[in-house]
């Protein structure tokens, strides 16, 4: 069975030469070749291949070898199976002989070796596509080879952040949101690297246009995602105004979702049983002399009748009004005459404790209202004065033991005056470890 040739995959009346996208990789078919007969047949011959590759290739002080140190570099696989993979390596110029009958990489197996390598060490990153283009990009731009295709590459990544982080925020799920912040955290390297990238190439006044026009580009979907982590506060913000705490327990339904995202299919369809039940669909218990009955009586005059005949009912007096219910908010204006007395930076466990766990998780999470002053919030009553106090919270990344009041340890943190000086206490979330009974 012969190969199927190029022309038999174009339409009729086209010829290769026709396409002038296939004239580069036409014109690269020995590198095309090199990697076709690399990465075909199962996934053991080609991590056979890769793994013989790479450790012929990383032996820098001594790049040649022997058949016999092959063999004794290599004891661990069959002997058979090491030959087959060599004289494969061989007859496609990915592995070499020199006149002194020993093994060394061809520039093609290095380049591929090195290639693999690059991408190896990205595979062990998140979003290491972008580190990739990025790195890629920045050892072109240090030869003075760039070109607009690999820019083009690093703007299709890009846009593709950007429509996955708006995604997250317009989902609304703060899980997806939180997710997609941290992705954003763990690209900002690469960000930053791509911009300082892109000020060199538009600082040459002799650089290409189409390559100008792309740099460009780049720079705004940049500035897109700069502006990306404001916009996930801002969720996030709304979504704390909206959390919903259940009782006076400090358990609030995001730590709910969070505890049933961490449990396994098997765990939670075990809660399920018993929880839910589908009711059958009620049986019809009427014979036709009923229906018959209730046909008759639907059809006669007598219903519309009675119906046009209605009278108002007899005048009576109005129930005496109550109060309406009203929300307890004594812990919180009790929190709020609190912190009001804060004219230093004070340690979150003197401000949140007292009472228990139960009213301190309940102050701790009103802490969140005092970043969203500036948003949009009630204009006047006790949530708006506690909302429009002058305080910042910093939390810190360690636990400080408390060991008292049902708290064992809390997340370390100040509040301070915005008018005052904190030490920088990091960014970690909040968070309080209930005392062990």
């Amino acid at each position: 069975m012969t190969a199927p040739d190029l022309s038999d995959f174009l339409a009729a009346g086209v010829v290769p030469d026709d396409v002038p996208e296939l004239a580069p990789l036409l014109g690269a078919r020995g590198v095309i070749g090199a990697f076709i007969s690399l990465f075909r047949g199962s996934d053991a011959e080609v991590l056979l291949r890769l793994l013989v590759l790479r450790e012929i290739g990383q032996e820098s002080e001594a790049p040649r070898w022997s058949p016999d140190s092959l063999r004794r570099r290599f004891s661990y696989l069959d002997a058979v199976k090491l030959e087959t993979v060599l004289k494969r390596l061989r007859e496609h110029d990915l592995l070499a002989i020199g006149e002194d009958g020993l093994y060394h990489l061809s520039d093609l197996g290095r380049n591929a070796v090195a290639a693999l390598g690059m991408l190896l060490q990205f595979g062990a990153e998140e979003d290491a596509e972008l580190g990739f283009l990025t790195a890629q990009l920045a050892g072109l731009s240090a030869t003075g080879n760039v070109t607009a295709e690999s820019l083009s590459h690093l703007l299709s990544k890009l846009n593709d952040l950007t429509w996955h982080f708006e995604e997250a925020i317009a989902s609304g799920s703060e899980f997806r949101i939180v997710t997609a912040r941290s992705r954003l955290k763990a690209n900002g390297r690469w960000l930053d690297r791509g911009t300082a990238i892109l000020r060199e190439l538009l600082a040459d006044p002799e650089v290409d246009f189409e390559i100008a026009r792309i740099a460009q580009r780049i720079g705004l979907a940049q500035s897109r995602l700069a502006r990306v982590d404001a916009a996930f506060q801002r969720a996030l913000n709304k979504i704390e105004t909206q959390r919903v705490t259940l009782g006076g327990s400090g358990i609030s339904s995001s730590d709910v979702a969070a505890w049933l995202r961490r449990q396994d299919a098997a765990t939670l369809a075990a809660m399920m049983v018993g929880a839910l039940d589908v009711s059958p669909a009620p049986a019809l218990l009427a014979g036709g002399h009923e229906l018959l009955d209730r046909a008759e009586a639907t059809l006669a005059d007598d219903p519309r009748a009675e119906a046009i005949a209605a009278v108002l009912p007899e005048a009576d007096s109005a129930p005496v009004s109550v109060a309406p219910e009203h929300e307890d908010l004594r812990l919180l204006e009790h929190f709020g005459e609190r912190l009001g007395r804060v004219a230093e930076p004070t340690p979150l466990h003197q401000l949140v404790g007292g009472g228990g766990f139960a009213p301190a998780s309940y102050r701790l999470s009103l802490l969140a209202l005092l970043a969203d002053a500036d948003s949009s919030g009630p204009a006047d009553g006790p949530v708006a004065a506690f909302m429009n106090q002058p305080l910042d919270v910093h939390f810190g990344d360690t636990l400080v033991a408390v060991g008292e009041d049902e708290i064992a340890a809390m997340s370390a943190g100040h509040v301070a005056r915005r008018d005052r000086p904190v030490p920088d206490a990091g960014t970690e979330e909040p968070g309080l470890a209930p005392a062990t009974p």
